[in-house]
């Protein structure tokens, strides 16, 4: 079917949403574990602790950011593909966005420099907000 392979990039960005949310458990069941903390008095949530290690919150500030602009991402895809707009030119540019994503998850999740992350992700959303006004002016 033409227009399919958007949705590999869709699906890599998917991918990397749950590697993030993995990585985001394993680092706070270790964290509960090691520190023998009762569960239940997690109720207000792990984040809600203002002394937490970054290892625990940075990973759970980033899984929330994946459910930011990815999500008009899979949205601008789907319509993409529904309405037989899918080029070359998107494809290139939804991995472009999904690598730059993928960068920014992991420079947020370990070393978090601040003006790198926010060089990665602006690439990032430059590239969607490309891939959006392409799409309206073709509507």
């Amino acid at each position: 079917m033409p227009g399919q392979e958007i949705f590999v990039p869709f699906l890599a960005m998917l991918v990397l949403t749950m590697l993030v949310w993995v990585y985001m458990y394993y680092h706070r069941l270790t964290f509960i574990v090691k520190n023998n903390i009762d569960p239940q008095s997690l109720t207000a949530g792990i984040s809600s602790d203002p002394n937490l290690p970054s290892n625990l919150v940075d990973p759970s500030n980033n899984l929330k950011n994946l459910f930011e602009l990815p999500v008009l991402f899979y949205a601008l895809c789907l319509y993409l593909f529904v309405t037989g707009s899918v080029d070359q030119l998107y494809v290139t540019c939804a991995w472009i966005f999904f690598v730059f994503r993928a960068l920014h998850s992991a420079i947020h999740c370990t070393i978090n420099i601040v003006k790198l992350r926010f060089g990665v992700y602006a690439v990032a959303s430059v590239v969607l907000w490309f891939m959006i006004i392409r799409a309206l002016l073709a509507a």
